[in-house]
């Protein structure tokens, strides 16, 4: 009696590698692969037969060569005979405190304004709408510009503030004041501010690299730290005793008290005082003076992005169902408790992720400082630094790889963020 066996498994073949669709995904992928490789391998000896045909090696030793170049605004201390690598520090924290403070005021803004474009009062809302389309719809880089022009043009000179003998004499005033009781100064320079400054300062330490940190910022830092987190714990132990007795304590002077008594026992202690600016022959003198072309650089970034958030945060709102409103509104909420404690947290899901973009473009358009000279990363790695060493590719490449770092920094921080607030399933 014949019985029937299995037939016989078919051996590989190779043109099964694009027929077969167990195989055709992978070997589309391996090809993908190769091709993206050789081209990387070309690009590379391409630039290596170039650099050798004009006598360059690649190699970044410029770095700890001398600068040899001054910069007007620096974070930390700097000279001309500092080397290229510290110049590359001092344009990466300008960079890093125009982005910084750039991305909270526009998100400040721009969710005020998000806000007011879904006002029921028209005019309000027309203003709002007229912004919005103003400044998106113009390069930024004519906004910094303008800003630029609007405050070296129109503001006085510094000689302008000064009060001389003669004008005593004569009963004269000069052409220009100071603002806030007589404490700022706003001349086509720069704007001279009040500097913090003590009388028992705890001084400073050097961590090396030059680095001196101020003991004084260290020792507010911890205090303002430990307030904090014992703020949150009182509100902690507050909410505890209101959901098991269902009262709640009072919170609002406690809640002074923690914060502001052992930050204010600190300054007294270090003999806080502000250092006010004075007029001299030619300039001001005290306290610290912040430069036209970063406060340029500052409010155009703020009011072009915030212009982009608007749209975002309003987007976010109005996605947001009109049964979540009428149903605050039924429980006698007001419009404003209900904007902050309904609408706007649930709209944060929907908000979040072009926000990230939004500061991302911030970032990266923080480079047009070149356009009203702040010396950011673009202006000394990517321009002084470029121009004087002739090594154009390591230039690039590190200004390439650390715009990178920051852009995937921010992304990596707020995706962190997202995800806390994003709906937990049970």
């Amino acid at each position: 009696m014949a019985l029937a066996s299995d037939p016989p498994k078919a051996g590989f073949r190779l043109s099964m590698l694009i027929y077969d669709t167990r195989f055709r995904s992978i070997t589309i992928q391996i090809v993908v692969l190769l091709l993206f490789l050789a081209g990387l391998v070309w690009l590379l000896n391409n630039a290596y037969v170039n650099l050798e045909a004009k006598g360059k090696d690649f190699n970044f030793s410029f770095l700890w060569t001398r600068a040899g170049y001054d910069l007007a605004q620096t974070l930390i201390p700097y000279s001309n005979d500092d080397t290229h690598l510290r110049a590359l520090v001092i344009g990466l924290l300008n960079t890093l405190l125009v982005s910084f403070l750039g991305c909270i005021l526009a998100t400040v803004l721009g969710t005020i304004i998000g806000v007011l474009r879904l006002s029921q009062n028209w005019l309000v809302a027309r203003i709002m709408t007229v912004y919005v389309e103003t400044f998106r719809n113009i390069p930024l880089l004519l906004w910094i510009l303008l800003m630029g022009t609007i405050l070296a043009e129109t503001r006085p000179v510094p000689k302008d503030f000064r009060l001389t003998e003669a004008m005593k004499a004569a009963g004269e005033e000069p052409k220009a004041s100071m603002w806030f009781f007589d404490s700022v100064a706003v001349t086509n320079r720069g704007t001279n501010l009040p500097a913090p400054a003590f009388d028992h300062s705890l001084g400073v330490v050097d961590i090396g690299w030059n680095l001196p940190v101020s003991l004084n910022a260290l020792a507010i830092l911890a205090v303002m730290s430990a307030s904090f987190w014992g703020w949150r714990r009182f509100i902690a132990r507050a909410k505890a005793v209101q959901e098991a007795t269902g009262t709640r304590p009072t919170t609002w002077w406690p809640s002074l008290l923690i914060l502001f008594a052992p930050i204010s026992a600190l300054l007294y202690g270090l003999g806080f005082h502000l250092d006010y600016p004075q007029i001299t022959r030619f300039d001001f003198t005290g306290g610290f003076q912040m430069l036209h072309s970063f406060t340029a650089l500052l409010i155009a970034l703020t009011l072009y992005t915030a212009a982009f958030i608007a749209e975002i945060v309003r987007a976010g709102i109005q996605a947001i169902s009109k049964g979540q409103t009428e149903a605050a509104y039924a429980l006698g909420l007001r419009p404003g408790r209900t904007m902050s404690l309904v609408i706007l947290p649930q709209a944060l899901r929907v908000i979040v992720p072009p926000l990230i973009s939004q500061f991302l473009n911030l970032t990266k358009n923080s480079s047009l400082a070149i356009a009203v000279s702040y010396m950011d990363l673009r202006g000394t790695l990517g321009g002084i630094t470029l121009n004087q060493t002739g090594r154009e590719l390591e230039c690039m490449m590190l200004m390439m790889g650390i715009y990178l770092t920051i852009s995937l920094t921010i992304s990596s921080l707020m995706n962190l963020y997202n995800k806390s607030i994003k709906l937990k399933e049970r």
